[in-house]
């Protein structure tokens, strides 16, 4: 049994259409009836659309509330052009230091992470052995030496008898070459006792350079031999030092230039939180050749490693070897610039740009061509002069002709107000929000 409160919009047109003659068609007037509802739904849905447009067009002229920004004047000032990257402090030279005899370790001379100077002993190895080798070198010496001092006086009197025809001249002869045979045997005896005299020396094992030892590799008592890896100790000459940064290829004109004049291109060395200075470089040379993956050069700068007082007292290299740090290297610098604040730079889809304050405290877009930065400033290449004011902070959603509250301003009302330009005009956009 149908419900009595079911109500559908077939049983509506059914209950209002008209009643037909017998013999006509029953379904002519319920089209009708079904076109008639539609035809009030467009009637209503376009009258919704009109208010809605006349309701956005009222809007539009009245205006909207003035955006309150915060704004900057444009300066002239100095920028400089510099080159910044992560940088690695590089020794100028690393030696493994390898004893040149074997032997018994006797001492060690030095303490772990010390600065030594150059020709310091740092291990000795015991010297007995090659003390006791000289010895008999300079024994050899001695015995080869009176040999022929004796042949020599022999010489002298065989020449005394043959100018007095007293001897046969081949027996002169023989002693020549006597004398002449025991020369060549001293000879060799001096080289042997310089070398056992040089290993003598190289018992005590010394630093090659001044700069920091590193820690020790091996123990009183250890046998030591040249063929030894790890050697008895790395040093490692920490000033002057060398620190290595990447150059984008695209800055490397300027700067081949810039060194080619004569001009030093100072390098600023800054730690890895980018706060702290660590010392002063200066530009030293260029790799010979892009690495292709990163489209940049290598470049090596030399600095003087100033030492750093600790809490203890100890003083320590500001740089130490291996260690990544901030390289800012000053290239050029830009005169008398206009500059604005980097908050003030925007980016859209038709370039970097900044919104202009007019007199009528509308803003304008204006299309820059930036340069160098310091990290708060922007030079501007061109498109704006000095003393422009620009919107420095409160920029998000403004638009070209928009109405801007300046610093100092009563809070309040819009734009309306100033028919020359205030209010945004959706027939007016700039094309890109500022991001």
């Amino acid at each position: 049994m149908p419900s009595p409160w079911r109500f559908t919009l077939s049983s509506f047109i059914e209950d209002r259409a008209p009643e037909q003659p017998s013999g006509s068609h029953k379904s002519r007037p319920r089209w009708l009836a079904y076109a008639l509802v539609i035809g009030v739904l467009v009637v209503v849905a376009l009258g919704a659309r009109w208010f809605a447009a006349a309701g956005v067009t009222s809007n539009a002229k009245a205006g909207r509330p003035a955006a309150a920004v915060a704004i900057a004047t444009v300066a002239l000032a100095d920028m400089p052009e510099t080159v910044s990257a992560i940088g690695t402090v590089t020794p100028l030279d690393t030696a493994t230091v390898h004893t040149q005899l074997a032997g018994n370790v006797m001492a060690i001379l030095f303490k772990e992470g010390q600065m030594v100077s150059a020709g310091q002993p740092i291990v000795q190895v015991d010297p007995r052995p090659y003390a006791l080798t000289l010895k008999q070198a300079e024994g050899t010496l001695a015995r080869d030496s009176a040999s022929l001092t004796m042949a020599r006086l022999d010489l002298r009197r065989y020449e005394t008898l043959a100018a007095q025809d007293s001897i046969a001249r081949q027996t002169m002869e023989d002693e020549r070459a006597t004398v002449a045979q025991l020369e060549g045997t001293v000879a060799t005896d001096r080289a042997a006792v310089g070398s056992a005299r040089l290993n003598l020396q190289y018992t005590t094992i010394k630093a090659p350079f001044a700069g920091r030892i590193g820690l020790k590799q091996i123990t009183v008592g250890n046998y030591v031999t040249p063929s030894d890896a790890n050697g008895v100790a790395v040093v490692t000459r920490i000033d002057p030092i060398d620190i290595e940064f990447s150059v984008p290829q695209a800055m490397l004109g300027d700067v081949q230039r810039k060194v080619g004049s004569g001009a030093g291109l100072p390098v600023t060395i800054l730690d890895q939180d980018n706060k702290t200075v660590l010392a002063q470089a200066a530009f030293s040379t260029f790799d010979n050749q892009i690495n292709t993956s990163t489209g940049t050069v290598m470049a090596k700068a030399r600095a003087v490693n100033p030492p750093v007082s600790g809490k203890d007292g100890q003083t320590s290299p500001a740089l130490f070897p291996n260690q990544f740090v901030n390289v800012t290297m000053l290239v050029s610098t830009l005169r008398q610039v206009p500059v604005v604040p980097v908050s003030a730079l925007r980016h859209g889809s038709q370039g970097d740009f900044v919104f202009v304050v007019q007199p009528n405290k509308t803003v304008k877009i204006a299309i820059v061509r930036t340069g160098p930065s310091d990290g708060t400033r922007m030079a501007i290449l061109s498109g704006l002069q000095k003393g422009q004011i620009v919107v420095s902070e409160g920029a998000d959603g403004l638009d070209e002709g928009s109405a801007v509250r300046l610093p100092g301003d009563k809070s309040g009302g819009g734009g309306s107000s100033d028919k020359s330009g205030g209010g945004s005009k959706s027939g007016k956009r700039a094309g890109a929000k500022a991001q």
